[in-house]
């Protein structure tokens, strides 16, 4: 999977990618410096200090305290509290302290669920790696494409240029009619026009794929070509179960449905008592002569809960309803993740039949304009024949030089939708 590439997420190469980039280049690249990556990253890290924020529960707490006070003599009696003892003017500094004994799996049920809320946040975050990753592939195919027809649509007009220059010679030594020359030129210029087009979408491709890179502006890259496609793998109903093992995203889900079911049994147990120790220290270095100088105290504080309105069971209902809600969203996810396991092995088995339909056009395309081109020169075949050849040769060569890219992000998609993805 991603999980050694994603230890350089955090850091920044450079400023700017090479201009020439392999697509494992591309890959490392984005993941050490798109912002998703980083954001994804940061909020893992936040989920992890809430576990050390519920945990500290179960930890002893110690407090400093400093009292100063004037009281007036013989004071027994307080507004707002009752005293068992005396007001006393003092000066005093001391500590408290403070450790919880039980409260019977409350503490431990909040911790399993804040570690299973971290773990499923950094599930999420091998998912924006993985889209990440799909993105940079997809931009890097589209490039490719848009480059191999750039050529051909080059090396169409390039024949074309070639052709009329051909006729027109012909027609200044009365070999061929105007007519020619202008049906020539009209080709000339839907070549060109493909051209631009061409040009247009490459460019377009590029702009993507520095976006998928994370850069905030377009950059034009000098790609290496990737090797042939493999043979696609069985039918999609076979990888199913394995999508489903490996997806981040089942397995987030998974892990927040285990976590909301723990939180849950930690509202259940707010009924239950808690006990704690709890213990006071420190000196009085002034104060009236009838306190010591020094005081200590310890004892057992316990903590039971009678009536509160219905409190405790309200939140434990919500609890077990969102436990139930997330129970659900890994159902629905699951069926989800089925179905774009079969729509992506569909769409690659589409693009990898139009690979071979595609090379086989482009062969018969030659020919046929080969044969027109002959025909023209011998005087059997009209210059509309040609042209139509010329339109065909051009519309397959780029079809033809387009498919493998497309079939390759098929590809990735597929692998993205099993978990595959590299």
């Amino acid at each position: 999977m991603l999980c050694g590439l994603a230890a350089v997420s955090g850091s920044l190469a450079q400023t700017n990618p090479p201009n020439s980039l392999t697509l494992a280049e591309a890959k490392t690249w984005a993941l050490r410096n798109n912002p998703r990556i980083r954001s994804a990253d940061a909020i893992t890290n936040a989920a992890g200090s809430v576990i050390r924020e519920v945990r500290s529960a179960r930890l002893p707490g110690v407090t400093g305290l400093a009292t100063g006070v004037e009281a007036q003599h013989s004071s027994i009696l307080a507004s707002g509290t009752l005293q068992t003892s005396s007001l006393y003017s003092r000066l005093a500094s001391g500590v408290a302290v403070s450790q919880l004994v039980t409260d019977f799996g409350r503490t431990s049920s909040l911790t399993q669920s804040a570690q299973l809320r971290r773990d499923a946040q950094a599930s999420s975050a091998n998912t924006v790696r993985e889209q990440v990753v799909l993105a940079v592939e997809q931009a890097y195919f589209l490039a490719l494409g848009g480059s191999a027809a750039q050529r051909a649509a080059q090396a169409a007009v390039d024949n074309r240029e070639i052709t009329l220059r051909q006729i027109r010679a012909l027609a200044e030594s009365s070999l061929r009619s105007t007519l020619d020359v202008r049906f020539a030129e009209v080709a000339l210029s839907q070549a060109q026009l493909d051209l631009v087009q061409a040009n247009n979408l490459a460019s377009e491709a590029q702009s993507n794929l520095a976006a998928a890179l994370g850069m905030d502006h377009a950059q034009s890259f000098t790609l290496a070509d990737e090797p042939p496609p493999t043979a696609l793998g069985p039918a999609a109903d076979s990888q199913v179960q394995q999508a489903l093992r490996k997806r981040p995203e089942v397995t987030a889900l998974t892990q927040l449905r285990d976590a909301a079911r723990r939180y849950a049994e930690a509202e259940g147990r707010l009924k239950m008592p808690a006990v704690s120790v709890v213990g006071a220290a420190g000196v009085i270095p002034t104060g009236d002569p009838r306190l010591p100088e020094t005081y200590s105290a310890a004892g057992i504080n316990i903590t039971v809960p009678v009536l509160n309105g219905g409190l405790f069971s309200a939140r434990r209902a919500e609890a077990e309803q969102r436990a139930a809600a997330a129970d659900s969203d890994l159902r629905e996810l699951t069926n989800q993740v089925a179905r774009e396991v079969r729509d992506a092995w569909l769409q690659a088995n589409t693009a990898a039949q139009r690979l071979d339909v595609t090379s086989r056009l482009a062969a018969e395309a030659a020919e046929a304009l080969r044969l027109a081109q002959t025909r023209y020169d011998a005087g059997l075949g009209s210059i509309v024949e040609l042209s139509q050849a010329q339109l065909n040769q051009t519309s397959a060569d780029i079809q033809s030089a387009t498919a493998r890219y497309e079939y390759l992000s098929r590809r990735a998609a597929l692998d993205y939708a099993t978990g595959d993805l590299q």
